[in-house]
């Protein structure tokens, strides 16, 4: 499975539960559908997708469950109950690739959360947020540009300047609101 082109896959998965016979796609389509919803963070999918999974489905594919109990940490943004199950689990290789990937762009997300909200976090913290080891969590933060007090074991993060994606005139916003109400009213 090629990571690079995961929306297309997303869309290829989508479309196949739709034309699945009797309404019933394999455990493996849902199983990888799952895994992608929460690799692009698209939990309203992902819990949509697991309330229309049928019964049974459930009930015969362990791997499921563990993918959900993965999306429901992340729903509730408990980041050490995120990393516990998903490394609690060795995944199949329908799954595996993309659950990797899962991890990593949750600890990429709590990364940016850090650098973005603290100004000093103890590293049990970080540690906690990342699913790194203290000891693998220093040198992964002073490559960031962060400075470690190594005996108080407090972090600084250095906070990114998020590229400006560009202003919008409040004209534009104005346009914009309008056309959607529009669109709602019709």
């Amino acid at each position: 499975m090629v990571m690079s082109n995961i929306d297309k896959l997303a869309e290829d998965l989508e479309r196949q539960e739709l034309e699945a016979p009797n309404g019933v796609a394999s455990p493996q389509l849902y199983e990888q559908l799952l895994a992608i919803y929460l690799y692009q963070n698209d939990l309203c999918n992902a819990k949509y997708l697991w309330k229309r999974i049928p019964q049974s489905v459930k009930a015969s594919t362990p791997e499921l469950a563990n993918i959900w109990a993965v999306g429901q940490h992340m729903w509730k943004r408990d980041f050490p109950a995120i990393y516990k199950a998903l490394n609690s689990v060795t995944w199949s290789e329908t799954v595996a690739q993309i659950m990797k990937q899962v991890q990593d762009v949750v600890r990429n997300r709590a990364v940016d959360l850090i650098s973005q909200a603290y100004s000093s976090i103890t590293l049990d913290t970080v540690s906690a947020m990342t699913g790194l080891l203290p000891d693998i969590c220093i040198p992964a933060c002073m490559e960031r540009g962060w400075m470690v007090e190594v005996d108080t074991r407090i972090v600084h993060p250095v906070r990114h300047n998020l590229e400006n994606l560009g202003h919008t005139s409040s004209e534009d916003q104005l346009y914009k609101l309008t056309d959607f109400v529009s669109f709602l009213e019709n």
